[in-house]
């Protein structure tokens, strides 16, 4: 009887959500169609602030958004701040009061597969949330269940089953989606592009890297709240979702694109490789080298953009 009931109000509800008004829109601060370029920390927007003209700052919700002109293209630059939530705040916040009609993500990550270097710059077809999980219980040490019906989508790491992430597209309907993917005809923008760009190979402190760095257009990334500096982590990354590369905002940014219709794409630049560095984590001496690079690409990239 209950379920019965818990159905039909269900059904009420969602009557009820479609059918009411749009919520009043926040006041825009402009009405020119911009790129968004996003950034989690300050490094990382560095090059492009400085590269940016006619830069107009205004601050919403202490996130400063500087609108100006990006190889000849207008854009609103900001930081996203660091992790999933900080990003999924901000960018909803850009796309509500700017005219934003693409978003690129431009910085740093951790590299997750083998056959990549510190430096080289990933544009990722797709992006998931790996750590979006169910935790099994461990009836017995090392044996884990999950609980019955739970969906997973990715073979586990110990307790932890990744599972998809709920998405709302539609009133009073939700779907779980495993990955959000970037827009093709960014991606095709940025295979043109992706030789264009000069990339550093030495360090503003002077350390150099033992390979001159690329620019790989392609396969998966993925995101999650947890800076990554585990071997055995980065290697499971690797081998449930293919991921070349992992950070703690990309998929997150791609689910607002998806829910607001905005293309979207990522450009991450390994400044470590999340636990499979050969000796310390190399992040601390190559982050501004990845960013930089990171950089010059995006930079390449505005400028192809139609």
């Amino acid at each position: 009887m209950l379920p019965a009931m818990l159905q039909r109000l269900f059904l009420v509800l969602a009557c009820l959500i479609a059918s009411a008004a749009p919520a009043q829109a926040a006041e825009p601060v402009d009405d020119t169609p911009r790129t968004a370029v996003v950034s989690a920390f300050a490094p990382e927007l560095t090059a492009l602030t400085a590269a940016a003209t006619d830069r107009h700052v205004t601050v919403i919700g202490g996130t400063a958004f500087t609108t100006g002109t990006l190889e000849g293209k207008p854009v609103v630059l900001f930081l996203s701040g660091e992790s999933m939530v900080n990003a999924a705040m901000t960018t909803q916040r850009a796309l509500d009061r700017f005219h934003v009609t693409r978003i690129v993500f431009s910085g740093i990550a951790g590299g997750a597969d083998p056959g990549l270097d510190v430096g080289d710059v990933v544009v990722a077809e797709r992006w998931a949330q790996y750590m979006e999980s169910v935790m099994a219980r461990e009836p017995a040490p090392g044996r884990f269940e999950l609980p019955q019906g739970d969906p997973v989508v990715a073979p586990p790491f110990m307790m932890m089953h990744p599972k998809g992430v709920q998405v709302t597209l539609t009133p009073g309907t939700v779907e779980l989606r495993t990955w959000f993917e970037a827009d093709p005809a960014l991606l095709a923008i940025a295979r043109t592009v992706a030789g264009q760009a000069s990339l550093k190979r030495c360090a503003p402190t002077g350390q150099c890297l033992s390979k001159t760095p690329k620019v790989v257009v392609g396969g998966a990334g993925v995101s999650g709240q947890a800076f990554v500096d585990n071997a055995t982590l980065r290697a499971w990354a690797f081998s449930a979702f293919q991921a070349r590369v992992m950070d703690m905002e990309t998929a997150a940014v791609g689910q607002v694109a998806l829910v607001n219709a905005t293309p979207f794409i990522a450009f991450r630049s390994l400044s470590d490789l999340a636990g499979g560095d050969p000796g310390a984590n190399q992040a601390r001496t190559f982050f501004q080298l990845a960013s930089d690079n990171s950089a010059a690409v995006v930079r390449a990239f505005v400028a192809a953009l139609p």
